[in-house]
C-alpha cells in the first residue's frame, strides 16, 4: 500500500468497526482452519498413533501454523500488526489477576501430572511447539482483532468481553466434524467460554495481548498431555478439576465485568 494514497478500500472497510465484522472473520476463519484440517487426512498414514509426537505434528502443529499465518497476513493487509501487541491504553483492576492465577494454576498442576517417561521428549516438544502456535492464533483472532473491532464499533467492555468468549467458544464447535459426541462438545464449548473470559481478563489486566498468548500456549499442551499420559499420583486428581475451576470462576467474574467495568471505555488495541 503506497502510504502517499492512504489506507486501501480492503483497510477502510476492515477499520469501520461494525460487530458483524467481527462474526464474518471468525467465521472465515473458522472455515479455512477447516479446510486446512482436512487438507492432512490424505498424510494419515504418516500420522501414527494419537499418543505420538508426528500424530500431534500432522492434525495440530500444521494446520494451527497456517491458521497463524493466515491471521498474520490479514493484520498485515488492514495495518493492524504493529498494533496488535504494543501497550494498550485499557487497562485493568487487581481483582482481574484472578483469571491468570487460576489458569496458570491448573495448567502448573497439569504438567506436573504428565508421565514424561513414557510420553517421550519428541512429544512433550513437539505439544509446547504446537501450544505456541494455538495461543498465538486464537488469542490474535479472538482477544485481538474481535476485541479491536468491538471496541472501534463503540461497544461497551461487557459486550466485547461476551463476543469475544463467544466467538473463541465457537471456534471449537469444529470438533464435532471429528467425531466429537455432541456431549462432550457441548462441555467444551460453555469450558471455553468461560476461558475466554478468563483470557480476555488476563489482556486487560497486563494491557497486552501477550500475556493471553502465553498462558493460552500453556494451556493446551499441559491439558493434551496430561490426559494422553497421566502420572499417578494426587497431583493429577486436582489438575482434573481445571475445566470445573475456569468455568466456576469465569461465571463469578462476568459479574464482576459486568458490574464494574460494563460502562466500557472505548479504546484501540
Amino acid at each position: 500500500m503506497d502510504a502517499a494514497k492512504g489506507p486501501s478500500a480492503w483497510a477502510r472497510f476492515w477499520n469501520a468497526g461494525h460487530w458483524w465484522k467481527a462474526v464474518v472473520l471468525a467465521v472465515v476463519y473458522f472455515v479455512l482452519y477447516q479446510a486446512l484440517s482436512l487438507a492432512m487426512v490424505p498424510f494419515v498414514s504418516l500420522a501414527g498413533e494419537p499418543g505420538s509426537a508426528s500424530y500431534v505434528l500432522i492434525f495440530f502443529t500444521v494446520p494451527i501454523l497456517l491458521g497463524g499465518l493466515l491471521l498474520v497476513a490479514f493484520g498485515a493487509s488492514v495495518g493492524w500488526l504493529r498494533s496488535l501487541f504494543a501497550r494498550q491504553s485499557l487497562g485493568g483492576r487487581g481483582w482481574m489477576w484472578i483469571a491468570i492465577v487460576v489458569v496458570l494454576l491448573f495448567n502448573v498442576l497439569h504438567l506436573l501430572s504428565i508421565d514424561y517417561g513414557t510420553a517421550g521428549i519428541e512429544y512433550v516438544l513437539t505439544w509446547l511447539l504446537t501450544g505456541l502456535f494455538i495461543g498465538f492464533a486464537e488469542e490474535v483472532l479472538t482477544r485481538g482483532y474481535v476485541v479491536k473491532i468491538m471496541r472501534e464499533a463503540g461497544h461497551r467492555e461487557i459486550a466485547v468481553a461476551l463476543v469475544s468468549a463467544g466467538t473463541f467458544a465457537l471456534l471449537h464447535a469444529g470438533n464435532l466434524l471429528g467425531g466429537q459426541s455432541l456431549l462432550a462438545t457441548g462441555i467444551q464449548l460453555v469450558y471455553t467460554f468461560f476461558f475466554g473470559i478468563l483470557m480476555y481478563l488476563a489482556m486487560r489486566v497486563t494491557r497486552t495481548l501477550l500475556a493471553p498468548v502465553l498462558l493460552h500456549a500453556s494451556t493446551d499442551p499441559s491439558i493434551f498431555m496430561h490426559a494422553q499420559y497421566p502420572a499417578d499420583g494426587a497431583i493429577g486428581a486436582v489438575a482434573n478439576l481445571g475445566n470445573f475451576a475456569v468455568i466456576i470462576v469465569g461465571a463469578v467474574l462476568v459479574f464482576f465485568i459486568r458490574g464494574r467495568i460494563a460502562q466500557g471505555a472505548r479504546s484501540t488495541s
